[in-house]
């Protein structure tokens, strides 16, 4: 039976940069317009971070019972490892994403906009299906495309909206910077786990490209996010460019990717990238609220 400790590290608290990045940018932008919302970002922040737990048990639980986590490197696999039965932790999977949907739930009802509840479904759907159902997309090469657009353009976009009820370019843009680092964080595992995917037929984005080519797609992603910043600063404020400054904490993960770190080695970038996620979420955020009028 699971330790607290391994429940706990079951749900990766190490990958919550990817939920919280997307909102602070979503309140910076709502600041910038205007709009701040304390409570309906708290809200959305919330659901992005159950959503996130949500997804981890719930590829914990597919990848588990599908045989593709006996021979992974990286941290607790709770089925794969055999450290807790696959119903109990198909039973967190539904608690937290069902804890989400509550708590979209009742930002929805704050904000008065119902369509959003379908937004919410398809996060969920999203959150499940990506290691699991019949084919799921994340074994077929498309785990990138969905973390793009429910990690970066839906989180980001989306607590911009609940403030400021409009979706302006700006959002947009700003959101895909979130959604670059966020792939490239994906994109990071992915490489790390070529080998066993490859034996396991987990056809990955990064099985499909290759070693080499995964490592140069990094590279793109992040340096197309850093280039975002400078994008956005005529519609925004000169200030906003600085968060290019955030790119200090990309060296060293770039060098591990590019220097052809393999197997355990590439953890440290794997984190590395997590961190600047989060910074460059929090300090893009922030440029954007102090900017804003």
């Amino acid at each position: 039976m699971a330790t607290a400790a391994q429940w706990l590290e079951g749900a990766r608290p190490r990958t919550l940069p990817a939920a919280v990045a997307p909102v602070a940018v979503g309140a910076g932008l709502g600041a910038w317009a205007g709009a701040f919302d304390l409570v309906r970002v708290l809200l959305a922040l919330a659901v992005a971070v159950l959503l996130q737990v949500g997804v981890n048990y719930a590829n914990d639980y597919s990848d588990g019972v599908k045989g593709t986590d006996a021979a992974r490197v990286g941290p607790v696999r709770l089925v794969g490892q055999g450290l807790a039965p696959a119903t109990h932790v198909k039973r967190a999977a539904y608690l937290s994403l069902g804890a989400a949907a509550l708590t979209g739930l009742v930002l929805v009802a704050v904000v008065g906009e119902w369509w959003l509840l379908i937004v919410g479904a398809a996060s969920i759907a999203a959150a499940w299906l990506y290691t699991g159902g019949p084919r799921p997309y994340g074994y077929a090469g498309l785990g990138e495309v969905f973390v793009f657009v429910f990690f970066g353009l839906v989180p980001v976009v989306g607590t911009a909206y609940v403030q400021t009820l409009t979706i302006t370019a700006v959002d947009i843009l700003a959101s895909i910077g979130v959604g670059l680092l966020s792939c490239a964080i994906l994109v990071t595992n992915n490489l790390r786990d070529i080998p066993t995917d490859t034996v396991t037929g987990k056809h990955t984005l990064a099985v499909r490209l290759g070693d080499e080519r995964t490592r140069m797609l990094y590279a793109v992603l992040v340096t197309g996010a850093l280039i975002v910043p400078i994008l956005l600063a005529p519609a925004t404020s000169p200030w906003t460019a600085l968060a290019l400054l955030t790119g200090v904490l990309a060296y060293g993960p770039i060098r591990v990717v590019l220097g052809g770190a393999t197997g355990p080695a590439l953890i440290p970038a794997l984190k590395g990238t997590g961190l600047l996620l989060l910074a460059y979420g929090l300090v893009l955020g922030g440029l954007l609220a102090i900017s804003g009028g």
